[in-house]
């Protein structure tokens, strides 16, 4: 038996053919795969983003209840350790940068051989000093880097990407004759930045000169309508890309005639928002469709089942219970995944209901038909703990400061009699207390668009969220900080979508377009220096209490107004006060020209 998982990073659902027939992407190798395998309707993430979804490909259970972005743990059930360990290789091949960063050094160790391809996004790899200022650890500094990356793959042949499939397409063609291995070609893109060759790009935007904007932020959309259209434009090219990519390990198939023993995945980690509900990326805001909906193909050679279509309720945790079993192995005692296989043969088995969500933000609950988003009960997002014996952050070890409170935890039901590290954290760019419980009709409002209020259904999801908390084990500060009772009758009192609707919708409010406002580049400068101009600092505190001295100007004092409310720190409305009043104020002062007064 063979296993081939092919895995995408920010790869859409809704853009691809075999969900979306008249999407503008071109995408015919995924029509070719959706005929030659079993495409899942209802297969969605459970924690994100990139790493924390790693985590569960590997151990078959949620990661965001108990930690952030890290590494595999000592007592960690790892899938391909376990494969290994039976006699199967296991194989990695992957262009993904943050395998081999601080926080996720200890997934492809876990493989029996593996192999890495340089150049994605801000991948450390071709050194050329930045001109001007230092800008170590900064956004300034990763596109500095990904310029030079950008140069040295001047052609498709020599992009990341073709090379990583190159890498796959070799082991499949080295090792078709031999019998137990797993391979997982991993590919960073469609990851932001949307970098494609040329031939790609031609076929939805023209060359032109300046440069090109492919890589939106983490934020609300602030850019002009010609901008947002090609963002879209620079990701379809590189979905075309993989679309491409995916048609060479097809041709694989074809060629060694794999389809007969050989198991075929084909998956993501998570979407990419490109300008629905006012926004960009993910992680700073509520976790919609868009997001956790994904596109999901398997080829069982057991079943035989090429063509066809499947509705259970599935997601990223029931990867490695479907590997294994395929393999004759046994799913580890704390994985709490379901194995594929019997939905792909019948539609039977599935959740019943699933979790997704990111440490610290929403925990998100769904029966298939509604979604339940679970904001924090109040605005300090509190307690949030960290529960690791790995402490390192994505790029970073913990600070000797995150470390100084921390106390050993009692062994939970999946740390093997371990006790962890506890330790107080925060996420001050994401708090979804600013956004609000949300629930959403999925069969009457498919996009999201109209947060339904409706006690009886929020206190059934809220019913079935608490079971799957307690299921996994989920530490007493989550129950504390959702403000969700672990024992004992959930009432009316429990409920806060009819009471946080007004907050949502708020926070929900677009940016509005740069020619709407009126001193923009008042508003676009540092936040500290609005403050330290004595009426500057006046308007911002007269709309902002008590801005100078919170946690709102910790965030980062380089930050602007525009800034804060491009991820929602302060709502738009706010800035749009905001706004007038320095216009008001304008012909009194200096506030327009260089410096703050």
């Amino acid at each position: 038996m063979r296993a081939v998982v092919l895995m995408f990073d920010s790869l859409n659902r809704h853009m691809l053919q075999p969900y979306v027939a008249d999407t503008f992407v071109e995408t015919p190798n995924f029509r070719r795969l959706a005929s030659l395998s079993v495409t899942f309707d209802r297969f969605y993430a459970g924690s994100m983003p990139c790493i924390p979804a790693r985590r569960e490909l590997h151990t078959g259970r949620y990661n965001f209840l108990h930690r952030s972005w890290g590494p595999l743990e000592p007592f960690d059930d790892s899938m391909p350790e376990m494969l290994r360990t039976a006699g199967i290789h296991t194989h990695l091949v992957s262009d993904h940068p943050h395998y081999w960063e601080d926080g996720g050094a200890t997934y492809h160790t876990r493989y029996s051989t593996w192999e890495f391809l340089r150049g994605q996004e801000g991948d450390p790899w071709k050194g050329v000093v930045a001109p001007g200022p230092a800008e170590h650890g900064t956004l300034l500094a990763m596109q500095h880097q990904d310029r030079v990356n950008r140069s040295h793959m001047p052609t498709e042949a020599e992009h990341s990407q073709t090379l990583t499939v190159d890498a796959g397409l070799e082991f499949i063609d080295t090792n078709a004759a031999a019998d137990d291995w797993m391979l997982q070609v991993e590919l960073f893109d469609p990851h932001e930045p949307f970098f494609a060759p040329r031939s790609y790009k031609d076929a939805y935007l023209p060359a032109h000169d300046g440069p090109e904007f492919d890589w939106p932020g983490y934020e609300k959309v602030f850019e002009p309508r010609e901008q947002v259209d090609e963002a879209r434009l620079h990701y379809a090219a590189l979905v075309t890309m993989c679309d491409a990519s995916l048609g060479r390990v097809l041709d694989a198939f074809d060629r060694h005639d794999l389809w007969d023993d050989t198991m075929l995945i084909v998956n993501t980690d998570h979407g990419f928002l490109l300008g629905e509900h006012g926004w960009w990326a993910k992680s700073v805001q509520p976790w919609y469709n868009e997001l956790v909906h994904l596109p999901m193909f398997v080829w069982d050679p057991r079943s035989r089942w090429p063509g066809r279509r499947r509705n259970a309720l599935a997601q990223t945790i029931d990867i490695a219970p479907t590997l294994l079993r395929f393999f004759g192995l046994e799913p580890g005692k704390d994985m709490l995944g379901q194995d594929l296989g019997d939905i792909v043969r019948d539609d039977d088995g599935g959740h019943e209901a699933i979790l997704f969500g990111i440490h610290g933000g929403h925990v998100n609950v769904s029966d298939g038909r509604y979604v339940y988003m679970r904001a924090a009960a109040d605005a300090s997002n509190s307690p949030l703990e960290e529960f690791t014996l790995m402490p390192t952050h994505m790029r970073s070890r913990f600070r000797t400061d995150e470390l100084a409170g921390w106390a050993p935890a009692e062994a939970m039901s999946f740390t093997k009699g371990v006790r962890t590290m506890r330790m107080p954290t925060s996420t001050p760019l994401v708090n979804p207390w600013m956004h609000g419980s949300l629930l959403f009709d999925l069969a009457t409002d498919p996009q999201q668009q109209q947060p339904l209020v409706d006690d009886a259904v929020e206190l059934r999801l809220l019913g079935i969220l608490r079971d799957l908390l307690i299921a996994n084990d989920a530490p007493t500060s989550q129950f504390e900080r959702l403000g969700v009772p672990r024992e004992g009758t959930l009432r009316a009192e429990h409920l806060q979508v009819d009471a946080h609707r007004a907050r949502g919708a708020l926070t929900a409010v677009p940016m509005p377009a740069p020619d709407q406002l009126n001193v923009p580049e008042v508003l676009a400068r540092p936040l500290r220096e609005l403050l330290s101009g004595r009426q500057t600092r006046d308007i911002v505190a007269r709309h902002i209490p008590g801005a100078a001295d919170t946690e709102l100007v910790a965030i980062d004092g380089d930050m602007s107004l525009i800034d804060l409310a491009r991820v929602a720190a302060i709502p738009v409305q706010t800035l749009v006060l905001i706004d007038a009043a320095l216009r008001a104020a304008r012909s009194e002062t200096s506030i327009g020209s260089g410096a703050p007064s």
